[in-house]
């Protein structure tokens, strides 16, 4: 008994100095804890979570999975193992197989209350939309709301697959109810204010935007805008650049430049609304003998959504060249682990 009050003091103490910032510390009262109880899964955790705060991301992960086999019905380690996987590793299909674990409640995991019944729902629609999935993920997430009720993280979610599946009114409406709930989300604010930007009110969006910007300014950027001719002579060097060998073969292809990608062109060609750009025509890989480009082979730059990602316009110049260069790849052939080769992923 005095070896768990002495455990349960000493995640008490790790827990204040982890609020108050002092990580060191609260990792010293986190190995104090485990002294007193070697398999506390309470302490493995925590020391999971602040590893993974510090970017030690393979540490945090055995924490996690170490304090899930110390007390398999601790749920919060599940949780905390099944994001890591999703946010950090991109084992989708891992962090799917476990959400489906956890959520047919197989021995000897836990029963699942539903507020994490819904934050499973929830970590496996993330999994399913970093892989593409937009309708699975669009139907967890709305599982999840419907199973926790109005959680705004999970709303916002909801308003970020509408987004990239085109439907911009109804994205705009989940992430306008989710930043009411949160005004303070840097990640709701700025999915708002794509969202807003696409419905051409500019000046909310651009609101919008700065203040997801001064909430996280390393996360959601300032776009970097220079001029229209700059952009364009940036995109004439890219070409430029190339091996003579394959200037020959694009010289006939236009480059065109647009603000963003059109609904239409969104919904035909299952595009994200905040692609760089895209080769539309026939690869030359699949041209017969003597046929020549046609008038609906074309590489489009997206302007806007180049300028939101680049830090600087030396960043804006050389992203724009790597993404015509990319769209050249797409022309010749080339598929994506190809172009990654090349460096123009």
């Amino acid at each position: 008994m005095k070896d768990k009050d002495r455990y349960w003091d000493c995640l008490d103490q790790a827990m204040e100095a982890s609020h108050g910032g002092r990580t060191e510390e609260a990792l010293a009262w986190l190995d104090e804890a485990l002294k007193a109880h070697p398999d506390g899964a309470e302490a493995r955790n925590g020391r999971g979570e602040i590893l993974w705060d510090e970017g030690k991301i393979d540490e945090a992960l055995a924490e996690f999975e170490t304090s899930a086999k110390a007390d398999p019905k601790f749920v919060t380690a599940h949780l905390n193992r099944t994001e890591l996987l999703v946010e950090e590793f991109g084992a989708f299909e891992e962090a799917i197989d476990h959400c489906d674990r956890l959520l047919a409640a197989q021995a000897p995991l836990p029963r699942l209350d539903h507020h994490n019944e819904a934050e499973v729902y929830y970590l496996k629609s993330k999994a399913l939309f970093y892989q593409d999935d937009l309708d699975g993920a669009l139907f967890l997430v709305r599982r999840a709301l419907k199973t926790a009720g109005e959680i705004a993280i999970y709303r916002s979610f909801e308003g970020q697959i509408l987004f990239e599946q085109g439907r911009f009114e109804e994205a705009r409406s989940r992430l306008e109810r989710s930043v009411a709930m949160e005004p303070d989300a840097p990640h709701a604010l700025y999915h708002f204010g794509l969202v807003l930007e696409r419905l051409g009110r500019e000046d909310e969006a651009e609101r919008a935007l700065t203040q997801a910007n001064a909430l996280a300014p390393d996360q959601y950027p300032l776009a970097t805008v220079i001029s229209e001719n700059e952009f364009e002579r940036a995109a004439a060097d890219a070409i430029g650049d190339l091996p003579r060998s394959i200037r020959e073969y694009v010289e006939g292809i236009p480059i065109l430049i647009e603000d963003f990608p059109a609904k239409e062109l969104i919904e035909r060609e299952n595009v994200s609304p905040q692609i760089l750009g895209i080769f539309i025509g026939t690869p030359r890989t699949q041209w017969s003998v003597e046929q020549q480009p046609t008038d609906l082979d074309q590489i489009i730059l997206f302007r806007r959504n180049l300028e939101k990602i680049c830090a600087d316009r030396d960043q804006l110049i050389e992203q724009v060249q790597i993404t015509v260069k990319h769209e050249v790849g797409h022309y010749l052939g080339l598929d994506e682990d190809d172009l990654e080769r090349l460096g123009l992923a």
